[in-house]
């Protein structure tokens, strides 16, 4: 996710409009920049993906396994699963989207061009569910989990995407990390609150790495191990 963009040169022009499950989601251009927008409310765009492919590059960093697999949620513009794929060292790689629409852009869309064919990747597989949910259900686990469904712990948009950050939401992503794997949590800016709380669910080596932006507080990836 991301904070709206300090741009007001361009007035947006909307590409498709799509109502699903979660309600209205709608792809939009402005200048040479492409918006998704869920329910009125900003939620990323491609103006600049610094952050998310830190967010799989770091758990990439911390894992000594030779072909370590990750769950990325969601694709989103698709910056964080083009970063997993251009990896080698990646093996298996399970991307959880719960927008259709999302889907569909990257297959047959413009957002294809930031993903850059990585959904036609061996190692990919695309999951069309809700992330939430898909941790909590239980399953297969993975060496990292390279979560960004919303604006972090301390903004979300959605509030469905609460229980991520809470305790039973971090409690499933516990149960889905292999011992010694790696969280990595995307935010829109840090929060110690949220550090502690990885704490408080068993998680170790608890650190925050921060990427600065033109205007505000930074974006944030929070990095935390299970024993």
């Amino acid at each position: 996710m991301n904070r709206p963009p300090v741009r007001e040169d361009a007035a947006p022009v909307t590409l498709d409009r799509r109502e699903g499950p979660y309600g209205e989601v709608v792809l939009r251009r402005r200048g040479e920049y492409l918006e998704i927008i869920a329910n009125g409310c900003f939620l990323m765009d491609t103006a600049d993906g610094r952050s998310e492919r830190l967010l799989v590059q770091a758990a990439l960093d911390a894992l000594a396994a030779p072909r370590p697999s990750v769950l990325i949620g969601g694709l989103g513009v698709g910056f964080s699963l083009a970063h997993a794929v251009a990896e080698p060292r990646w093996g298996r790689i399970a991307v959880a989207e719960r927008e259709a629409a999302v889907i569909d852009w990257h297959r047959t869309g413009p957002l294809g061009a930031f993903s850059a064919g990585a959904l036609d990747d061996p190692r990919v597989s695309v999951l069309h569910t809700d992330l939430v949910a898909h941790l909590a259900g239980g399953g297969e686990a993975y060496d990292a989990l390279c979560l960004d469904i919303d604006n972090g712990p301390d903004w979300t948009v959605d509030e469905t995407n609460d229980g991520l950050y809470g305790p039973a939401g971090l409690a499933a992503a516990h149960r889905r990390l292999n011992p010694g794997g790696v969280l990595a949590v995307w935010s829109a800016r840090p929060s110690a609150a949220f550090e502690q709380a990885l704490r408080r669910a068993g998680f170790a080596e608890v650190h925050t790495l921060e990427v600065a932006v033109a205007r505000g507080v930074p974006d944030a990836v929070h990095l935390a191990r299970r024993a």
